[in-house]
């Protein structure tokens, strides 16, 4: 099996090259994660490699146990300027932890969507090495990815293939486009829609 930490690592640097050339607006500016600018999303890409088990699990029983409200207070909480999240994204870069149940393949994915929901609204773009792209989308097209990931039913019926990668999967009328635009179409962010061709995108439109 092939070992996805150094793409990891990888990933988390060249995020980390792009966000020490932001602004203060840059920072500020709203991320393609509903309700997160891009400092939040950096705050929640760092969180696992500075937080303890014990306050991890401390938090999410203070949220009820639910995962979803447990992340946005801890992003709320979070106090540090954008330039200290840059900095410390760069410093856990080879942190090795993964959520329970997952591999490596999650905070891969985590830091080439991530990097994606910075990077497009702002207009800039988010190199992804090929073969990080096509871990992500083995992944995000395993029944694993549905347990948090994506939801069920989401890659279903659709021909998805990445013309970059010459990597394809499943059976349905055809989406096809660039494999970043692939990743993040099938996470749900529809402002990717237009990037991709194929009879499969007004059966992604519509669902």
């Amino acid at each position: 099996m092939t070992d996805l930490h150094p793409l990891v690592v990888a990933q988390r640097r060249s995020l980390s090259d792009i966000l020490d050339t932001l602004t203060d607006a840059q920072w500020d500016t709203a991320s393609l994660c509903d309700g997160w600018t891009t400092r939040d999303v950096v705050a929640h890409l760092t969180y696992p490699a500075t937080a303890s088990k014990l306050k991890v699990l401390i938090a999410f029983a203070q949220s009820g146990f639910n995962l979803e409200k447990m992340t946005m207070a801890m992003v709320r909480a979070d106090t540090q300027t954008g330039p200290e999240l840059a900095a410390k994204l760069r410093a856990t870069a080879e942190h090795r932890w993964t959520p329970p149940t997952f591999g490596f393949e999650a905070p891969l994915t985590d830091a080439v969507a991530h990097g994606s929901d910075i990077c497009r609204p702002l207009g800039l773009r988010n190199t992804v090495d090929p073969a990080a792209a096509r871990a992500v989308l083995d992944f995000l097209v395993s029944k694993k990815a549905t347990n948090g990931f994506i939801a069920k039913g989401r890659v279903d019926g659709i021909r998805w293939e990445a013309d970059d990668l010459n990597w394809g999967f499943g059976e349905g009328p055809l989406v096809a486009g660039p494999a970043e635009a692939i990743i993040m179409a099938i996470l749900g962010r529809s402002v990717t829609y237009d990037d991709l061709s194929g009879e499969g995108v007004a059966t992604l439109r519509a669902r």
